[in-house]
């Protein structure tokens, strides 16, 4: 929260657009892309990767320049530069998450108010995810794009984020980035520690750690249906391994089942076309199937 109030880290989902596309697209496409998406106005990929490549250098440069500027006073000043530095880190990470989700087609992050809402704290802390390689984000941000893309909505869909069956997801999420902000903490300290040297090995440091975790988010994002505006089967299943917490969930009428004992609990989504019709007859039976033949087990 702290890192998306720093001045300059919300991106304005219009105006990004309109300068980055404006370079490579004719004015109807840059006008259909900010009234409705890249992915309806037909940007060509190689576009939007070229976009998104840009971005992340320019992103990517002014991370290390200021960590490296972080790290030239020394270990004296580590409990006020490494905060600082932490907090600066987070805050690009979030403007490199915003950029490559307006190029690849989702909707405006931000609710608006000058407070982050749950949703957007939601969505956020699921990008991170990606970023660090964790699997359950990468499933519920495809899940999240797939409800955005079959919906054609315009904002984040708030109630899967902040009551539904994605938010067990987002609460272990969150746990694990709690942790690897603690050991990106200490590693950060230590690469501070020598005056002057420090700066060359903090900058070196943010710098390898933040590219490849913006490529891994935008890796991701390009694939989704949502960017390509194919309309892919990814599965009826969000694996939330272990997750606590369902005891808030206020939808429970959409999960099918669960796993048994010893094993990963799994929340099951059905589809609005799967459920059962207005006028079935409520208690027919289900179809058996073809008899087995004797003896074929």
């Amino acid at each position: 929260m702290y890192a998306a109030n720093l001045p300059g880290v919300r991106i304005d989902r219009e105006a990004y657009l309109r300068k980055t596309l404006a370079r490579s697209c004719s004015a109807e496409q840059v006008e259909q892309a900010v009234r409705e998406s890249p992915a309806a106005a037909g940007i060509p990929a190689e576009v939007l990767e070229k976009a998104a490549n840009d971005s992340i250098r320019y992103e990517a440069g002014k991370v290390s320049a200021l960590s490296a500027a972080a790290g030239i006073p020394g270990v004296l000043f580590l409990p006020a530069t490494v905060p600082a530095d932490l907090a600066q880190y987070f805050g690009h990470m979030l403007r490199i998450a915003q950029k490559l989700a307006y190029l690849y087609s989702w909707p405006d992050l931000f609710s608006g108010e000058d407070d982050l809402d749950d949703a957007t704290k939601g969505v956020f802390t699921l990008f991170l995810g990606v970023m660090y390689g964790t699997h359950s984000a990468n499933v519920a941000v495809g899940k999240l794009a797939k409800a955005i893309s079959e919906q054609l909505v315009k904002q984040l869909p708030r109630k899967a984020l902040t009551k539904g069956v994605v938010y067990p997801v987002v609460k272990k999420v969150a746990a694990y980035l709690g942790v690897q902000m603690t050991k990106q903490t200490f590693a950060k300290g230590v690469s501070k520690a020598i005056p002057v040297v420090g700066a060359v090995l903090s900058g070196g440091l943010t710098l390898a750690t933040y590219l490849p975790m913006a490529k891994r988010l935008k890796n991701h994002l390009s694939g989704l249906e949502l960017a390509t505006g194919a309309r892919a089967d990814t599965g009826d299943v969000i694996d939330v391994e272990d997750v606590e917490g369902f005891e808030g969930l206020d939808d429970l009428a959409d999960l099918e089942d669960a796993a048994g004992p010893g094993s990963s609990l799994v929340a099951r989504i059905p589809r609005p076309w799967k459920r059962s019709q207005p006028n079935a007859e409520p208690n027919a039976e289900p179809d058996p199937g073809p008899e087995e033949p004797a003896g074929s087990r």
